[in-house]
């Protein structure tokens, strides 16, 4: 067994991913591989809970969003990468787990009351949607998992995994540990209209854009608001093309668009066409990891079996341990 400390995260296969999640979780988990004994996993039962009506376009992404990862620089030989419904013992811990959890400890979750006010488009009045914590919470414990990478706005989400494994250990004995939330840092980056990053939004910079797609939506970036003419001053602490400088241009090329903004030396398009080609420039190495990958459909889904059976191998012996402790035997 590895002496590493385990952690584990996933993602919801809803759509393709975008520079947001690059630089709010792929990063990260990139970072994280040699450090830690890493278990990464597209939670397509998780997507249902709000996806239910359509669960065809969950699958088609599936494969899309692994290719991501391995774009992204995940290496299957580091990390275990699997899929959330090819280790059916998920679904079978979070029964048992649904039985001991009180509802209000799910109606007080905040993501879940911001939620059904916000989304006002879908029926999200369900069990699953009510419950999708408790299946978080034996996705998490299921892998014995020390920590779970989160942005500060999710930590909530881990404590609850926390409750449930407390409860869980209380009633049937010290089986899981309770996992802490790892703080990790991300980059300030928006949607081209400065709404969060989002499919939804229609305002992304997907990872498997290739360059003139790229250019194209750097070009309807929106800049500083008040700055109507080339000729007016602009801010670059507002403006959103400049956050993106600072992550994808040299420091020496956005320290000198700076003032060159404020004292209208530069126009919004000569700023934009400069950092789209610095954008460019830094994808090249992931679009050259994608096209390989995606021209090798036969290894991608060995990659999927294989961290799945990884990981569905170590969840067997986890469930012997979870049937034992409630005396529930096969």
């Amino acid at each position: 067994m590895s002496s590493k400390k385990r952690i584990l995260s996933g993602m919801r296969p809803t759509g393709p991913l975008h520079l947001g999640n690059l630089h709010g979780a792929l990063a990260n988990w990139v970072g994280m591989q040699d450090k830690y004994d890493c278990f990464f996993f597209i939670a397509d039962w998780h997507a249902l809970t709000s996806d239910y009506e359509d669960p065809g376009a969950i699958t088609g992404f599936v494969d899309e969003m692994i290719i991501d990862w391995l774009s992204a620089g995940l290496d299957p030989q580091k990390s275990t990468l699997f899929v959330q419904s090819l280790v059916p013992e998920h679904a079978e811990l979070f029964m048992f787990l649904s039985m001991i959890t009180p509802v209000p400890w799910l109606e007080r979750n905040p993501t879940y009351k911001d939620q059904i006010v916000q989304i006002n488009n879908k029926d999200l009045s369900t069990f699953g949607f009510l419950g999708y914590p408790v299946l978080q919470a034996a996705d998490i414990i299921m892998y014995k998992a020390d920590g779970v990478p989160v942005g500060i706005d999710q930590v909530p989400h881990v404590e609850i995994t926390r409750e449930i494994a407390r409860r869980f250990n209380f009633l049937y004995g010290n089986i899981f540990p309770e996992p802490e939330a790892v703080l990790t840092k991300t980059s300030k980056i928006l949607g081209l209209d400065r709404r969060k990053m989002s499919k939804s939004y229609n305002n992304a910079i997907y990872l498997s854009d290739n360059p003139d797609e790229i250019a194209k939506k750097v070009s309807r970036m929106v800049t500083d608001p008040q700055r109507m003419r080339k000729s007016d001053p602009g801010n670059p602490d507002i403006c959103n093309v400049f956050e993106f400088h600072k992550i994808y241009s040299d420091k020496k090329t956005w320290e000198a668009i700076a003032p060159q903004c404020r004292n209208a030396q530069i126009g919004c398009v000569a700023c934009k066409k400069v950092m789209a080609e610095n954008l460019i420039k830094a994808m090249e190495p992931l679009h050259e990891r994608r096209a390989y990958f995606k021209a090798k459909p036969e290894l991608v889904k060995k990659i999927i079996l294989d961290g799945s059976e990884k990981a569905r191998n170590v969840a067997k012996e986890t469930m012997d341990q979870v049937r034992s402790a409630i005396r529930i035997k096969d």
